[in-house]
């Protein structure tokens, strides 16, 4: 925390401008060693910056600088907006070695503005998730994770957590004392009905995590069935190979789409049959388990052809079920007592009712909302971690044995905002009750 630190801020490579962004305690002190002074605070300045050992001239760049705790770690910063030429971001990155200054640690900018006050986990994650989102729905979840729509929430429940444990406490130490009778009543109902809006909130079904990570979706049908060629149509592009010779798709082939900003990895599988040849087989059975594990499965039958057994042994609710090569003969009326979505992946016929229905089933999974919700197993864990102390709270049966299930319960909460203290109930305790004025 003590070093000044540098970054390239920018991606890497040949670019009209390239970034590097500063922050420490000591970085006016090589700003000015660098670009000859400072300049104005959140002024853009053109200055020349050279090398402090040879006093050779590196570049002429536009350099900002962002006095403390106005920025973004809340340190002293600073951008030093160059041409993105490599041997002009590598002589002035020697510079300001030269200068005092050392390359950070990945995620180092973002730590410090955590440990400094400027954001709180859950925020931090939502600006990693920003940078990596591939859709727009990725990025709507990932900025209200980063504007603190979820340590807001968090945030409102620990507030409350802590006022029942100062409360217990305050029951315990100062009994004493002329405090109200009920405490110990409003702990019990207190601590239920916030363990119940937790559990309300866990039960998403992965939702968000679905969002942030992208839903998986399987393409199973038997040999010649069309889904190599669907999948090539619903990507744009030729992914897969496609042969009218049966078993051509031994492996799995993935493709990523984009249906309604919900990232998709759609996968093309081998086709189902009691296969000839071990390789074949080894294909079947990775097929199978794709189906099992995937989100959306798309059951195909080719139209001219009768339903085989074991692909109609998927269908069952939820799957979706697309009868394929409609150029060649009518779409039966049911598959599996299901009525098939007709398509045909040569002429592109009902291919664009087919993404609508996938893009529905993919809103669907990933739960698409304005509001923020879970994105990492690491917040349900704390989650159901501190629902279980409150369930221990309500159900003890001495009053210290309730006070310290409190307590393991605010410090479960305090891990998804990386804020925990015992000052946060001193507080309480002093601001709620005048016990010895």
């Amino acid at each position: 925390m003590t070093d000044t630190i540098f970054a390239l801020a920018s991606g890497a490579g040949r670019a009209a401008i390239a970034v590097l962004r500063l922050s420490g305690t000591g970085c006016a002190e090589v700003v000015r060693a660098v670009a000859g002074g400072l300049p104005q605070p959140r002024s853009a300045s053109l200055r020349r910056l050279r090398d402090p050992a040879s006093g050779e001239t590196l570049d002429q760049a536009v350099v900002l600088w962002f006095p403390a705790p106005r920025s973004y770690t809340g340190e002293d910063s600073a951008e030093l907006h160059l041409h993105g030429g490599r041997a002009v971001r590598e002589g002035v990155s020697a510079a300001l070695v030269s200068a005092g200054a050392r390359p950070a640690e990945p995620g180092e900018f973002t730590r410090r503005a955590f440990l400094n006050g400027r954001l709180d986990l859950t925020a931090a994650e939502g600006i990693a998730d920003l940078i990596d989102a591939e859709t727009a729905a990725q990025r709507r979840q990932a900025l209200r994770q980063a504007g603190g729509a979820l340590a807001a929430r968090y945030a409102g429940w620990a507030g409350r957590l802590t006022r029942l444990l100062a409360h217990q406490e305050a029951a315990i130490e100062f009994a004493e004392d002329d405090l109200p009778n009920d405490l110990e009543a409003q702990m019990r109902d207190g601590a239920a009905a916030l363990a119940a809006q937790i559990r309300a909130h866990l039960d998403d079904g992965g939702r968000g995590e679905r969002l942030r990570e992208g839903l998986w979706a399987a393409i199973v049908g038997a040999p010649n069935a069309g889904k190599s060629s669907l999948l090539n149509a619903l990507a744009g592009r030729e992914a897969a190979i496609v042969s009218a010779h049966a078993g051509t798709t031994r492996d799995v082939v993935e493709v990523r789409l984009d249906l309604g900003g919900v990232p998709v990895l759609l996968a093309d599988t081998a086709g189902l049959r009691d296969a000839p040849d071990e390789i074949e087989a080894e294909g079947v059975r990775r097929a199978l388990r794709r189906a099992e594990e995937a989100d959306i499965v798309m059951a195909v039958f080719a139209a001219d052809r009768t339903p085989d057994a074991e692909t109609l042994a998927l269908v069952a609710p939820g799957v979706l079920v697309v009868a394929n090569k409609t150029d060649l003969a009518a779409a039966p009326r049911e598959i599996g007592g299901v009525a098939p979505l007709a398509v045909s992946a040569r002429t592109g016929h009902g291919l664009e009712a087919l993404q609508g229905v996938l893009t529905e089933m993919a809103a669907a999974r990933a739960g698409l909302s304005a509001e923020a919700g879970l994105t990492r197993p690491r917040h349900r864990a704390a989650l159901l971690d501190a629902a279980r102390w409150l369930d221990e709270a309500v159900a003890a049966p001495l009053p210290e044995l309730a006070s310290e299930a409190l307590r393991a319960a605010v410090r479960s909460l305090g891990r998804l905002t990386g804020h925990v203290g015992v000052e946060d109930v001193l507080d309480v305790v002093f601001g709620d009750f005048c016990i010895g004025k």
